[in-house]
């Protein structure tokens, strides 16, 4: 499996952008840095301005490395799902993670009157979001994964997961009815989604699980072009379809839970970027498809917190409300022109 001449021209192209949007994320916000000092501040070169040396190590940088792992993950997930489940408007989500992850911050952000101080304290924290984000995505994983084993329809998973969803939505909506307005003005910002809060430490926890996540991702390209063309076939070739699929969930729940436990949940990234990459590359090759969905994720989500942080001025929107109004367009345009890949 490789590129054609075309594609790797494109595949080339891409790097450069993610590279030059990287840098150009990294340049622009409330306060503008040269490209050129930006380039010092890399190469441990002393820079003009000491404070810009301190945005650029401390916000600027984590900020944009979380931008480009959210991307990536997200884009992979999404690609991963819409091919299980054959399915365009399927998204890193439909295994209701995010919901579950929603739930576990429901819990400790609305539910804090209940518990000690100190614990409340605790979860209260950045990493207790992060760890009840985590737990809420693994008992939803667990339940998937334990009702799964038991379907033989993939279809019947994509349908259990939606429910798991629904279930999880319910019971916030319960929990937010009897909370207080501050309480339920935290968790809204929350689920809005950010990627600017993420200390070093919290970014190196991501990218050994994104990394996991796209390793395992990585081993079964094969039977991804093998499900295009149905189960059946995938089986008839020798494709262990249950593992496979298994081996999907687990690399989708990585990605998707991982990112929703540190950022909040992303919206139509996963849904959009893979449907982009078919597009770009006129191709269903997942060995093609898979390294060109990662840069393109990395380059939306660059482009979507540029635009979000406002450069020149001090507001920074909701990257939520970015990437819905750059995936939204995409949908729609799919749903309309009805058409599979």
């Amino acid at each position: 499996m490789s590129f054609t001449k075309k594609q790797t021209f494109l595949f080339l192209l891409l790097l450069i952008a993610m590279v030059f949007l990287f840098l150009v994320n990294v340049s622009l916000g409330s306060v503008a840095i040269p490209l050129k000092e930006i380039a010092n501040g890399l190469f441990a070169k002393p820079m003009i301005k000491e404070s810009w040396e301190i945005i650029l190590w401390n916000f600027r940088i984590p900020k944009a490395i979380t931008a480009v792992l959210v991307g990536i993950g997200l884009s992979i997930s999404g690609l991963l799902m819409q091919t299980l489940f054959r399915n365009p408007l399927a998204g890193p989500y439909v295994l209701g993670l995010s919901s579950g992850a929603s739930l576990g911050v429901a819990f400790i952000i609305l539910g804090t009157g209940f518990l000690p101080i100190s614990i409340a304290t605790f979860f209260l924290s950045n990493y207790g979001l992060v760890i009840a984000s985590s737990l809420g995505s693994f008992f939803v994983l667990l339940a998937v994964l334990l009702v799964s084993q038991q379907l033989k329809d993939t279809m019947a998973i994509l349908i259990v997961g939606l429910m798991f969803g629904s279930f999880t939505s319910a019971i916030v909506s319960v929990l937010s009815y009897f909370t207080s307005a501050e309480k339920l003005q935290k968790f809204t910002f929350w689920s809005m989604g950010s990627i600017s809060n993420l200390s070093w430490n919290e970014i190196s926890l991501l990218t050994l699980f994104v990394g996991i996540g796209i390793g395992i991702s990585f081993m079964v390209i094969k039977p991804l072009n093998a499900l295009l063309l149905g189960e059946k076939y995938a089986q008839s070739i020798g494709i262990n379809y249950k593992k496979t699929r298994l081996i999907i969930i687990i690399a989708t729940s990585i990605l998707a839970g991982s990112i929703t436990a540190f950022a909040g949940p992303i919206a139509f990234i996963g849904l959009a970027v893979p449907h982009i990459a078919k597009l770009l590359f006129q191709t269903s090759n997942h060995f093609v498809l898979f390294w060109s969905t990662l840069l393109l994720g990395a380059i939306v989500m660059l482009c979507c917190d540029t635009i979000a942080q406002v450069p020149g001025n001090d507001i920074t929107l909701p990257i939520n409300a970015i990437t819905s109004v750059m995936g939204a367009p995409v949908v729609i345009w799919l749903l309309v022109r009805k058409k599979r890949y």
